[in-house]
């Protein structure tokens, strides 16, 4: 069977004037998934990427490291859904000095999202982003060939959202899945005829013993 490694960027500079630029630590993960992904001795015969910054930097270092001359495919599709944009309209803003009150009133803004369905305000509503999570993951697949491996590096929330759509539940994925992926984990799903199945999610342990600094959710 075929693999897709989704990978989650590296921390970003949250509280930042520039939010999606990965932070110091955030290249440092992006090189210990690189290692990680040449420790598990794959072949990737494509490597995508959202159009994000923090994307394309985790996937620039990362790749670097791995040795792979394969070129990195950007899609928009894997892009994260706008949290200022949500914020805005569901839960008014939130500062973003304090942590864990800003994720409190993101995961009111995010259960407002999904409930306002297709007639919410936002520039993009919950279906259409789960629409294009779906759409560029089924046309991934598409374009593997028979045992052949694809890296992904996007976000919590795409990630999240698509492993729950594997199990049924996109909506529980996004609210819960998404508030314990780690900067940096590898979630691994593979293809075969009976069509994609998620076997692992969010696998840090490149993140622990030595590098347990290097942990991060945010």
């Amino acid at each position: 069977m075929g693999a897709i490694y989704l990978v989650r960027h590296g921390q970003a500079s949250f509280g930042a004037a520039d939010y999606d630029a990965l932070s110091p630590r955030g290249f440092e993960q992006s090189t210990v998934v690189g290692a990680e992904l040449l420790r598990r001795n794959v072949s990737f015969s494509q490597a995508r990427s959202g159009t994000l910054a923090r994307q394309r930097d985790t996937a620039a270092t990362a790749l670097r490291v791995l040795g792979t001359d394969v070129p990195v495919a950007e899609d928009p599709r894997w892009n994260e859904y706008d949290h200022v944009d949500i914020g805005v309209h569901h839960a008014g803003g939130a500062p973003q000095e304090d942590s864990r009150a800003y994720q409190g009133v993101l995961d009111k803004a995010l259960t407002s999202w999904i409930e306002a369905g297709a007639d919410g305000p936002c520039a993009e509503t919950w279906p259409a982003f789960l629409a294009r999570c779906r759409g560029a993951l089924e046309d991934l697949v598409a374009t593997l060939g028979k045992g052949e491996h694809a890296v992904v590096f996007t976000s919590g929330g795409v990630i999240a959202t698509v492993c729950g759509a594997l199990l049924g539940t996109p909506e529980v994925g996004l609210l819960k899945l998404n508030r314990v992926t780690v900067n940096g984990g590898i979630t691994k799903l593979v293809s075969g005829r009976g069509g994609v199945t998620m076997l692992s999610f969010n696998e840090h342990p490149h993140f622990e013993a030595d590098a347990a600094q290097l942990l991060t959710y945010r």
